[in-house]
């Protein structure tokens, strides 16, 4: 862990209450051990005896069948990526991000925000994204959603905002705050299955509200990644993987 944090274990303190650190490149070191409290909350985490590290990597190319499904009249759709944990969820956000933000098939670019809180999709090393997140994206490193998505409504002026792992209230919040806003909002959340999302009762306002018009499921049957179906705001299947792949 020493030699991971570059001498500098105190550097990632912030981190190292959420169970992780995030380095250059944008892999994760997951860490277990000996947590410390204060007040009923995280302190930190010290004695660290287990480590699992993520490898991030870039698949430029695999949202581009997906893209036209997101699109509605021209418009952005807003989108829910559905993912187990290591199923690709925030590889295809990020390729779905420099698609948008670049432009496809005739389309025009659009100004994209993106809220990486944990530095995964832009893997930022001195405020520079060390992955291609396209020519019109802006990036808010190590912020908490819920505040980033605010803060980019309020001074960066995005057509489309993009968070990964959105799951609690204050994010659910600033999701409602941004749709409302006219902003276009992509975003990731763990999951296995529509059902499973509708049983969990912060997203199940937003689901019921109708406010995303897109859901994405993804699962790892045959490979990681693979595109299980896509639901309109009414949680119709309207294509599935079959009909993707033709």
């Amino acid at each position: 862990m020493e030699y991971i944090s570059n001498y500098s274990l105190y550097a990632f303190e912030e981190e190292l209450k959420q169970g992780f650190i995030t380095i250059t490149g944008g892999h994760r070191v997951g860490i277990a051990g000996k947590a410390v409290l204060e007040e009923n909350r995280i302190k930190s985490i010290k004695h660290i005896s287990f480590i699992n590290i993520r490898l991030s990597h870039q698949i430029k190319g695999c949202g581009e069948k997906v893209i036209p499904l997101l699109m509605e009249e021209g418009n952005c759709c807003h989108t829910l990526i559905i993912s187990p944990p290591c199923c690709g969820k925030t590889t295809l956000l990020r390729d779905i991000i420099r698609l948008i933000s670049d432009g496809i098939d005739g389309r025009e670019g659009l100004t994209v925000g993106v809220v990486d809180e944990r530095s995964e999709i832009g893997a930022c090393y001195m405020g520079v994204p060390q992955n291609d997140l396209g020519i019109r994206t802006d990036v808010l490193d190590c912020c908490p959603k819920a505040k980033g998505m605010l803060m980019l409504i309020r001074a960066m002026s995005p057509r489309v905002i993009a968070v990964d792992e959105v799951g609690s209230a204050e994010d659910i919040e600033a999701i409602e705050y941004v749709i409302n806003c006219g902003c276009k909002l992509i975003a990731t959340v763990h999951g296995n299955s529509m059902e499973d999302i509708k049983n969990k009762p912060l997203l199940k306002k937003l689901i019921e509200n109708k406010l995303f018009e897109r859901y994405i499921l993804l699962s790892n049957k045959g490979s990681v990644g693979h595109l299980e179906e896509v639901y309109d705001k009414n949680g119709r299947p309207i294509y599935t993987c079959d009909l993707l792949t033709k």
